[in-house]
């Protein structure tokens, strides 16, 4: 300890520095940013135009080879979707395996391979490299592209679709980026249930023979394999695989909006609000201001120390988290800053993402926040060189850019050297405060006259079209909607005689199979419903007597009094005929679009404050919807006569505890049938 502490005080007196100079108030000064030895890739190019790089690491038994195609973004217009079915349906079988066999030989050596549009990449133990090229080659060389796997791939997204279609943060994405490129342009267009229909297999086998060519392909070696190695076999595997000409596109740059603008999606069922505060920017990788701007972008939103998270967050508390991008990008790239917020304070937030935007551009930065993101950047940078696949990341993206040869060795003097005037300049250049877009999707009824004090408020659909220019009724009333919706199921007098309902449906998620059980006693005021899943009973909730209960697996609580107003909302089979008599009040908001039908918006409202929505369909006058804030939403369809009386037989429930929509059919439905207190519970 005392020939450290020597060496110490030797190092000072060499240097001229006394203790009496050392003040420890203060950081030390940074030093001069190092040159980073990072290692080279070796690179070669086959005579078919596939462009390889090698990055040795023998520190471990591993290699991974990763094939990337450089094409133009494609529009696939109504083929939208076509591109997210390619890699699986490689990876589905091919001449020599099929898709069972393919994964049994993958895993039994403890190996990974995958295939997406642009890509196909594998990595195992060294010992097993000749396996593992063979896997790969056949994937790439020789798949058959079963129907039968695109059958089942088109199901899946189908269901995943219809899950996006009710996920806040699903609408903002795709209303983000209609808003910002344009339904024509690839970054701009959505896949739909419909474009999803149109793909065919003839599709995905012209796009295979189109794009997969060698002359736009760059593979990518990283391992315990050299650059001799690699020549060997990768003229043994990919040699003899074919040129070709791949077709170019070129789109025209997105032009920003004229004046700030909101884009809204009523989605009245949220609690939140989903903001995104956008506008397109021309810049790539190696471009003057990418450095800086990822400098810029740390201190307005990039991390939990930004500008943006210390406001909405810390001091505000509006949300859990604002961030914000400046996402480089070949064609176009995107300034973005957004959060989730509490509804009643959308406003105010989008107010201070407004205010921290603009401030930044006009004030600027200040030297210790720029010191700060340079050392959170600094130390990102440094911590990516722990990985041996950003050494071949950096080669590809010098390749594909056009970069200098020392960008990444001296991508650390290159951000140390700006100075707060550069950042100030970058933050002009590229950000123009009354051009963005406010994307929200939210409750429409409690926060559209609010966001109009942010400019023009657009109205749009879940799929980021413009919403449909609905006329309602002027004389139409919520109790004049209820009332056609009693004649359409078959009139008041109909609905009155039915006192008791049994209604038992099936239903599946993910492969496992519900029966949802419901009992009506509305003369007696009781109601049942329980969930079973394969005969037992997972979820149960009983009403009689006025009190509430509630089980879950087995553990049983009472209703609060707020739980048990909103249930007795839902306790009656047609609670259309009975919300006036016992106290609800009715609003109608407006006409809505709910999956293409104008629909009239109901909500109806307990004096507790407990509240539900229904929508009633323009043109029948039947409810096609139920809305919950907290369960979720129901669809209603197929509708079908029974005692007099029209009742759904198809049930899509959406809720936030279930990953995918309910599909529920009815299978019992029994009207005016005794009700026992078994029955009930």
């Amino acid at each position: 300890m005392k020939k450290f502490a020597l060496g110490i005080l030797v190092m000072l007196l060499a240097t001229g520095i006394t203790f009496a100079q050392v003040d420890r108030s203060k950081l030390p000064a940074s030093g001069p940013a190092p040159e980073i030895k990072i290692g080279e890739a070796e690179t070669f190019t086959l005579a078919n135009g596939l462009k390889v790089f090698v990055v040795k690491n023998n520190k471990l038994p591993r290699v991974s080879f990763t094939l990337v195609l450089e094409r133009d973004p494609i529009l696939e217009g109504d083929k939208a979707g076509l591109t997210t079915f390619i890699g699986d349906m490689m990876m589905g079988g091919t001449k020599n395996r099929t898709k069972d066999q393919l994964d049994q030989e993958i895993d039994f050596i403890g190996a990974s391979l995958s295939a997406s549009a642009t890509s196909v990449s594998v990595s195992s133990l060294k010992k097993h490299q000749g396996k593992v090229l063979e896997l790969m080659a056949d994937v790439l060389f020789n798949p058959v592209f079963p129907q039968p796997e695109l059958d089942k791939l088109k199901k899946q997204s189908l269901t995943g679709l219809a899950t996006t279609k009710d996920d806040p943060q699903a609408i903002s994405s795709r209303l983000s980026r209609a808003v910002l490129y344009g339904k024509n342009h690839p970054y701009g267009e959505s896949q739909t249930e419909q474009t999803t229909k149109n793909i065919t297999l003839d599709d995905v086998k012209a796009y295979y023979q189109t794009y997969f060519k060698p002359n736009i392909a760059y593979l990518a070696i990283v391992g315990d394999i050299d650059k001799a190695e690699a020549q060997k076999v990768v003229n043994q595997y990919f040699g003899t695989w074919k040129m070709g000409v791949v077709p170019t596109f070129t789109y025209p740059m997105p032009v920003r909006a004229a004046k700030q603008a909101v884009a809204l999606v009523d989605r009245s069922s949220s609690v939140q609000s989903v903001i995104d505060v956008t506008q397109p920017v021309a810049m790539k990788i190696g471009d003057a201001d990418y450095i800086s701007s990822r400098l810029l972008n740390q201190i307005l939103g990039g991390g939990s120390a930004s500008r943006l998270f210390m406001n909405l967050r810390e001091d505000k508390g509006f949300t859990y988290g604002a961030y914000s991008s400046i996402d480089a990008d070949k064609l176009v790239g995107t300034i973005s800053a957004s959060a989730s917020v509490r509804s009643e304070v959308t406003d105010s937030a989008v107010y201070e993402f407004v205010y921290e935007i603009k401030n930044l551009v006009d004030k600027g930065v200040t030297q210790e926040e720029l010191d700060k993101a340079k050392a959170e950047l600094a130390g990102s940078f440094g911590r990516s060189l722990e990985q041996p696949g950003t050494v071949a990341n950096f080669a590809l993206n010098t390749a594909r850019y056009n970069l200098p040869k020392d960008y990444y060795a001296t991508y650390l003097q290159k951000l140390n050297a700006f100075t707060v005037a550069d950042i100030n300049a970058t933050a002009k250049r590229l950000i123009e405060p009354d051009k963005f877009i406010i994307t929200t999707v939210g409750n429409g009824a409690e926060i559209k006259e609010k966001l109009a004090q942010f400019g023009e408020v657009m109205e749009y659909d879940i799929m980021g079209e413009p919403a449909k220019q609905l006329v309602a009724d002027a004389a139409m009333t919520p109790e004049k909607v209820l009332e056609n919706y009693l004649t359409a199921v078959g009139g008041a007098d109909k609905v009155a005689a039915v006192q008791t309902a049994k209604i038992s449906m099936d239903a599946n998620v993910m492969g496992t199979p519900l029966t949802i059980a419901f009992v009506y006693d509305s003369q007696n005021g009781r109601y049942g419903q329980k969930l079973s899943i394969a005969g037992n009973v997972m979820q149960k909730t009983t009403l009689a007597n006025g009190k509430g209960s509630m089980s879950v697996q087995g553990n049983s609580m009472e209703m609060a009094p707020a739980q048990l107003a909103e249930a007795q909302l839902n306790s009656y089979l047609f609670p259309e005929a009975v919300y006036k008599q016992n106290g609800y009040t009715l609003t109608l908001d407006g006409l809505k679009d709910v999956d293409g039908k104008p629909a009239y918006k109901v909500i109806i409202s307990a004096a507790s404050g407990a509240k539900l929505i229904n929508y009633y369909a323009q043109d029948s006058g039947l409810k096609i919807k139920y809305e919950n804030p907290a369960s979720g939403d129901t669809y209603y369809g197929d509708y079908q006569a029974k005692n007099g009386v029209l009742l759904p037989m198809s049930w899509t429930i959406k809720s936030p505890q279930i990953p995918v929509p309910l599909e529920a059919k009815v299978t019992s439905l029994e009207l005016n049938v005794p009700i026992t207190d078994a029955d009930i519970n």
